[in-house]
């Protein structure tokens, strides 16, 4: 189906589009199309191998969509394993590419250097919603071994692709968004600068703004080291890139110190 504008409310949703999600033949176009859904329901068309019983705890009322998403990821790497990952990652289904993610990072005794390369597509996915799912699956890996993870994520800045830049600060913010904090990077962010530095002029608003959110995120426990960087990096960088993300990194300070 072509390019559609996603429903603005959970009530928006008609029961045509419902049933292509259901099917797994259509990706979601918004939050509220995501919240609607029957994830039991996709599960039994996408993956049929998870039997009634153990998909029908993806209704569990009391479960968030992000425990939904990670129990997806459960099920599958529970009862099929890692074999169904690449299948999963080319399936029409949005939500189906997330449960992918979730499942590659629940497998154990997989090193990370193997995670990252397997959930790359992901995270390069055309989908805004499979990129998040990517980042947020595979961020405890990368809070345990961090000292790794920078190093391995540094050429990732380099990348011709927005997403993959992107990722590779969006993934280890100090604080994060459905996330748990990094404390390490809350009390060293300068463990940060060689995923940052790099990215401090890049021409795209969707990188822009993960590094400013990153820096906004370390400015909250850490103000003077992001005041001190946004100043060497305007007398580096004398762009609008450069500008536009220092004020935004800088946002939370202002308001402070008003």
């Amino acid at each position: 189906m072509a390019a559609r504008k996603g429903a603005r409310r959970r009530s928006d949703v008609t029961a045509d589009i419902l049933a292509h999600l259901h099917a797994g033949t259509l990706e979601t176009a918004s939050l509220p199309e995501m919240l609607v859904m029957d994830l039991a329901e996709l599960m039994k068309n996408a993956v049929p191998d998870i039997t009634p019983h153990h998909r029908a705890s993806l209704v569990d009322a009391k479960l968030g969509v992000v425990a939904k998403m990670v129990l997806g990821g459960q099920l599958i790497h529970d009862h099929i394993g890692i074999v169904a990952y690449d299948s999963l990652v080319a399936h029409s289904s949005d939500t189906v590419r997330g449960w992918a993610a979730y499942m590659l990072c629940l497998a154990p005794d997989v090193p990370l250097t193997e995670r990252l390369n397997r959930i790359r597509p992901l995270a390069d996915d055309p989908h805004f919603g499979v990129r998040e799912w990517a980042w947020m699956a595979i961020r405890p890996h990368l809070a345990t071994n961090l000292a790794e993870a920078i190093t391995l994520l540094e050429p990732w800045t380099l990348d011709a692709s927005t997403n993959i830049r992107r990722f590779a600060v969006e993934s280890v913010r100090p604080r994060g968004v459905w996330c748990a904090h990094i404390a390490e990077l809350k009390t060293k962010p300068e463990l940060g600068l060689p995923l940052l530095q790099p990215l401090r002029a890049d021409p795209t608003k969707y990188v822009q703004d993960s590094v400013s959110n990153w820096l906004n995120d370390a400015s909250k426990s850490k103000p003077e080291w992001v005041r001190k960087l946004c100043e060497r990096w305007r007398k580096q960088s004398q762009n609008t890139a450069t500008e536009r993300i220092c004020k935004r990194a800088m946002r939370s300070l202002k308001e402070t110190d008003e």
